[in-house]
């Protein structure tokens, strides 16, 4: 008997509803209804347009629930940090900021300052990033004293939806460890950094464990609809999701969410925060059932993005399959960049800062779109050898096998190229990976799926794997000590 479920996924550049069905222990996946999505310039920042966004979503809903009638369940995943603020009797009192907005370089400084890098690290296990909620919510605190006034606690984006859907104001886990401001030894907001940050206690929202079953749609959004649903919190952060599906077995693998972030970790059953992991500043990120991520957030295929952006403007616009053909033929490991520099988290005129990075370091400057796309990808390969290297250190796990899932799965080049710089086998896919995780979740929620390794078993059943061999190669082991030796700020 088929079991039918939605999930909502939301990225930076797009949101989609996906419908999941299981039958026989195999799950398939139909993509619904699709919308563009991504900031925009308001009020002196960067912004989520979030009417554009719930409209996309309700309509999307809607177009599902047409096809599928007998639809059990929705959750919606998003990207982590960001959050909304609601209140006085409103959904929203202004559209939230996006992670890239500069407004929270000061505050980051005078964080890491008082109470100090050690305190927060020890706190929240949490890489150091400016975007992290905590710096957000103080930006917020300094700049907009007056609206907190007035606000209701805040809510992820995910959880935000979940709240308009079905009128449960909480927030999981997943999205919770992204602030650091989440302890997740204690499995709590850190009373330690609220005070330190200043943040009301009255602003945190509740915490639900993955998985929770926040209740029913609400009457009008089920007319609106025209179908009655349960609204289940499983993975609010997309990474969440996309890990659940990481079809492996054993404690041997890793695994490398690729797409506009490279988010690469390991799945450990505690989190690991001590000295040596705040001076790597690897994250402890939780996933379902509280288990750790313990991952590095790489500036990923989004510097590729923003040069196909900038040559778009220009007047030459490349598919993504036309850009890896002129990859295939350049050079190889000629010009390295460290995805990390500061410059290419910043949108615009990505390949002028690739230029400057690269005459800075002494290197030869990419021309063609083939060079600099080649630049790119071998640069994230290497990224990814020395921080799976350090990451399975840390841990004391021999790591033999790398699992690429999500969208950036799909460059048959980029897998090669981490297979080569990493030593070990890579088996990529799937490409929907958070939706599936968002499904099998839901369905761990309703009993169909017994537990975490169950879901990955319905996965290695259900998906096509493609498995890449590492070509060892002198170069990749000269370009890993050049790479080695570039900074990450000029």
């Amino acid at each position: 008997m088929d079991k039918n479920y939605l999930a909502v996924d939301l990225g930076a550049e797009s949101g989609r509803v996906i419908t999941g069905t299981l039958n026989n222990g195999k799950l398939s996946l139909k993509e619904s209804a699709r919308f563009e999505n991504g900031p925009v310039w308001f009020d002196g920042g960067f912004r989520w347009n979030l009417l554009s966004i719930q409209q996309g979503v309700l309509n999307g809903l809607k177009a599902a629930l047409a096809e599928t009638p007998d639809a059990i369940s929705l959750s919606v995943d998003a990207w982590g940090v960001d959050y909304v603020w609601s209140g006085l009797g409103q959904a929203m009192l202004a559209a939230p900021h996006q992670y890239r907005d500069p407004r929270t370089r000061d505050v980051y400084k005078a964080l890491l300052d008082d109470p100090g890098d050690a305190t927060i690290y020890e706190e929240t296990g949490i890489q150091f990033m400016p975007i992290n909620t905590v710096y957000q919510l103080a930006a917020d605190l300094e700049q907009f004293p007056e609206l907190l006034e007035h606000a209701d606690p805040f809510l992820f984006i995910a959880d935000w939806f979940h709240a308009q859907l079905c009128g449960e104001q909480a927030v999981e886990p997943s999205s919770a460890s992204t602030s650091q401001l989440y302890n997740p030894v204690t499995r709590d907001w850190s009373k330690k950094l609220v005070e330190a940050v200043g943040l009301p206690e009255r602003l945190l929202p509740k915490i639900v464990p993955s998985g929770t079953t926040l209740g029913r749609l609400k009457p009008a959004v089920r007319d609106l609809l025209g179908g009655d649903l349960s609204v289940v919190a499983t993975c609010s952060h997309d990474t969440g999701a996309a890990v659940a599906a990481v079809p492996a077995t054993g404690d041997d693998w890793a695994y490398l969410s690729s797409g506009t972030w490279s988010l690469i970790g390991l799945e450990l059953p505690e989190p690991l925060i001590h000295a040596e992991s705040r001076s790597a500043n690897v994250t402890n990120e939780v996933g379902f059932a509280h288990t750790i991520r313990l991952l590095k957030n790489i500036t990923g295929l989004w510097i590729l993005q923003e040069c196909r952006r900038t040559w778009a403007a220009a007047g030459q616009s490349f598919t993504y399959d036309e850009l890896t053909q002129a990859a295939e033929a350049a050079e190889g490991l000629r010009t390295l960049i460290h995805p990390d520099h500061p410059p290419f988290l910043d949108p615009g005129t990505m390949p002028e800062k690739i230029t400057e990075y690269a005459q800075a370091t002494g290197q030869p400057v990419p021309e063609t779109p083939g060079q600099f796309t080649r630049c790119i990808l071998e640069s994230l390969a290497l990224s990814y050898r020395m921080t799976l290297d350090r990451l399975a250190e840390l841990a004391g796990r021999d790591i033999k096998t790398l699992h690429i899932v999500g969208g950036g799965s799909q460059s048959a080049l980029l897998n090669q190229f981490a297979a080569n710089a990493t030593g070990r086998k890579v088996v990529a896919g799937p490409v929907e990976a958070t939706a599936a995780g968002n499904i099998l979740m839901q369905a761990i929620a309703d009993g169909t799926v017994a537990d975490l390794r169950g879901a990955r078993a319905v996965v290695r059943q259900s998906f096509e794997l493609t498995p890449y061999q590492p070509e060892p190669s002198a170069d990749w082991e000269a370009a890993l000590e050049r790479y080695q030796q570039l900074p990450i700020s000029l």
